[in-house]
């Protein structure tokens, strides 16, 4: 992972090619951080079935940074004849399979909570000595997921967050979001271990429903977001809410040349990147490939997104061109 300029078929900025050096660093640093805190909680689990939840979500929480870094090594990699396109899917790909696991453990838990709270199942936090002094155990857990919560939350989470729009990476962006949102695990991972303290033993099953319920809206949203991306939607903004502004920019450009009456454009989110299919009515009936060529070098200009780029003269423009309008 030494070769951060190399992107596909081009060179990354200058900007980008720091953003990406300083994911790389976040994501291997959220790995080390993550697997330390599974081995804390793993001392002080117990029978609490919100506190077993918690530590199963950390477990899950490793797999969107591992796709991160595996995915990186084939979207660097340049066009062949095999994949003419490249390979900047792998990271689409590593969305879903982030977002399909996350789905699939949550529903799981999601099931042995409802399951435990039908039961009646009654959990029992015990006590253990330390430093020659017995002590609640619940004590420890809330201790821990108190500390543990400090590096999504203040960390890896708000750092991820601000690197996501210049990569423009939507795996990156879902696990900040998901990192940020750790607090709520941690908060009913607590209520959870408190309540068993105080007798009310449903709050340990209904905390362990909450944080169930945590994981299967990211993975639903993730595995949706990715679907549909791999699926050729209308390119998006990092974070899926909106239509990607640069295809406005595209056709007004187009628009500005000369030669061009009207102009309209299919763009795809390949994964970071754009494949660009610029649709052009051209005043004359003869149009240079001179035109065609610098009218495609000046997309490919505009942002370093617009990776493959292709113009193509036309009588009409598609229906499902978008004309910026």
């Amino acid at each position: 992972m030494t070769e951060t300029k190399q992107f596909g078929r081009t060179t990354l900025p200058s900007e980008q090619e720091q953003a990406i050096k300083k994911a790389v660093r976040w994501e291997v640093f959220t790995i080390v951080y993550t697997s330390i805190t599974i081995a804390v909680i793993a001392l002080v689990v117990g029978e609490s079935q919100a506190m077993r939840t918690a530590w199963i979500e950390d477990m899950l929480s490793l797999i969107p940074q591992i796709a991160f870094l595996t995915a990186l090594l084939f979207v660097r990699r340049r066009p062949t004849k095999k994949h003419p396109y490249g390979l900047h899917r792998a990271m689409g790909v590593g969305h879903l399979v982030a977002g399909v696991a996350l789905l699939a453990v949550g529903l799981n838990l999601a099931i042995e909570a409802v399951t435990g709270l039908i039961a009646g199942e009654h959990p029992t936090i015990g006590t253990v000595q330390l430093f020659g002094q017995t002590i609640w155990l619940g004590w420890l857990m809330v201790a821990v997921m108190a500390v543990v919560i400090v590096g999504p939350v203040f960390l890896y989470g708000p750092a991820k967050s601000k690197l996501a729009p210049v990569l423009h990476n939507k795996l990156l962006y879902a696990d900040a979001d998901m990192a940020k949102a750790d607090w709520q695990t941690t908060v009913a991972s607590i209520v959870g271990v408190l309540g068993v303290g105080v007798g009310v033993w449903w709050l340990d099953g209904a905390a362990a429903l909450f944080i169930s319920l945590g994981i299967i809206w990211d993975g639903f949203r993730n595995t949706r977001t990715a679907i549909v991306d791999l699926m050729d939607q209308r390119a998006r903004t990092y974070d899926s809410k909106n239509p990607h502004p640069l295809a406005r920019d595209i056709v007004s450009y187009l628009r500005s040349r000369p030669w061009v009456a009207d102009a309209g454009v299919r763009m795809r989110d390949q994964g970071q990147v754009f494949h660009v299919e610029a649709f052009v009515v051209p005043h004359r009936s003869k149009v240079s490939v001179e035109d065609i060529d610098a009218a495609a070098a000046g997309i490919a200009d505009i942002d370093w997104k617009m990776q493959d780029v292709v113009v193509m003269p036309v009588g009409d423009l598609p229906d499902e061109a978008d004309t910026g309008r």
